[in-house]
Parts: structure tokens; sequence; C-alpha cells
């Protein structure tokens, strides 16, 4: 299996934010922003791995800002760490009056995805080259994620004995 760079796998999706898509105060319900994430993720993970890919966590979502019905939101996704089977992709999201052009960081998440065989089962996925100094501190950030959680699951399966 061959090593992919973070660039063959960015993903940059926008939508217009319609009001079926926000509460009564005007601002968009933070599902519908996870939700566009979501498959924004997705297509980052399936460039990188295959097709086969699922969501197995929302690591870390932070709401910066709210997001009102008129802005376009433009969710910009890439791979930041792979693992043997699991991938996590870091969601960047802006949103933009277009009135004004002006464009505001609204949103961050991480999510991590997992490959899959044909037969469901985790499948290993492409080792992930990193090309510059931002994508390595990226890599190593999301290595110190991943080991947390993996000890903070240990901790509770040890707590539900």
């Amino acid at each position: 299996m061959t090593a992919k760079t973070v660039s063959q796998s960015k993903t940059e999706m926008s939508q217009l934010m319609l009001p079926q898509h926000t509460n009564l105060a005007g601002t968009v319900y933070g599902g519908v922003v996870l939700s566009i994430a979501d498959s924004a993720a997705y297509v980052c993970a399936a460039r990188h791995a295959g097709p086969r890919c699922v969501t197995v966590s929302v690591d870390q979502v932070d709401f910066r800002e709210p997001i009102r019905v008129g802005e376009v939101v433009t969710f910009k996704a890439s791979v930041n760490y792979v693992g043997r089977t699991s991938m996590e992709v870091g969601i960047r999201i802006e949103a933009e009056d277009l009135k004004t052009g002006r464009k505001r960081h609204t949103n961050s998440c991480y999510m991590t995805l997992v490959a899959l065989n044909q037969k469901g089962r985790p499948a290993p996925v492409p080792r992930l080259m990193c090309e510059s100094a931002v994508e390595k501190r990226r890599f190593q950030e999301g290595q110190i994620r991943r080991e947390h959680a993996r000890q903070l699951s240990e901790k509770r399966s040890r707590v539900r004995r």
C-alpha cells in the first residue's frame, strides 16, 4: 500500500444556509453544521483510503460564532493523522457574507473515520506523507489526540468492570 499526501485528499465543500437550516433566531442549527462536516470528512477520507469509510467518532467540536441564514458556509477538510485503519480528519468551517465578502472562521472539528474491507471489517489505510511543517505539526497533534482517546477508553473500560 502506497503513501498519499495530504493534498491528494483535501476537500472543500460550500453550501448556502437557507431558512430550513436555521432556528427561530435565524442561526444555523449545530446539527446541520455537523451533518455537512461529516459529509466533507467522508469525502476526504474516501479520497485517502477508498470509498468504504465510516465515521466512528466526532472527537472535538468548537462552535466559535453563529452562522446566519443567507451565508455561504465552506467546509475545508484534510487528513491530519492516520493509524493502521483509521484517519483523523480536521475540518475548518468558514461563513461568508455574500454582500460584503467577509469570511469568518465559525467552527472547527475533528472526526475519526475507519476504512472497511468488503466484509465490513477495519482495513489498512495508506500512510500519510506530510510535506509541510504545518502538516507535520497536525500529524503530531493528531497522534497525541489518538493516544489520549485510547487512554481514556482504557480508563472507562476499567471503571465499568
